[in-house]
């Protein structure tokens, strides 16, 4: 392995670059205490990924705008926070060969009680899954995805 080798596997494993990550889940809509069905794609994206294994990450963050009042404001300013986060390990530990791909399925069960989605005027709550490996330096993931919360009485 030349210098330039050792050099590009040090940044994808900064970067989050080793290994491209999709994710797949069903259904997008779901209630507090549902299970969705997920599926976690890894590719290598050259190089020997070495993993503790495969993730599925769920948060659910609310954003709140409120109107800036005084002689010399303007617009709105916002505060989030996370509401729900949460990992849930689908896969062990695994190596992923050069180029080689590998998948890992399994089911994730949202909490009883949690917020609904919703999305107002000055509000919002929202809901995120993503698929991640986990790896050395930056875990490469398939960024979030929103899905969907109800409201059951």
């Amino acid at each position: 392995m030349g210098l330039m080798d050792k050099i590009k596997g040090a940044m994808n494993a900064v970067t989050g670059g080793a290994a491209k990550v999709a994710l797949e889940f069903s259904p997008s809509f779901v209630y507090p205490g549902d299970s969705v069905q997920v599926k976690i794609t890894a590719t290598s994206t050259g190089g020997e990924v070495k993993s503790k294994g495969a993730f599925i990450d769920v948060r659910g963050w609310e954003e709140v705008r409120v109107k800036n009042t005084g002689p010399n404001q303007s617009g709105y300013s916002s505060v989030s926070s996370t509401t729900h986060e949460k990992q849930i390990q689908i896969g062990n530990d695994f190596v992923l060969g050069a180029n080689e791909t590998k998948t890992f399925e399994g089911q994730v069960q949202l909490p009883l009680g949690v917020h609904p989605s919703y999305t107002g005027p000055n509000a919002k709550h929202v809901w995120e899954i993503r698929g991640r490996i986990e790896a050395w330096g930056n875990d490469p993931d398939s960024g979030y995805k929103p899905v969907r919360v109800g409201y059951r009485e």
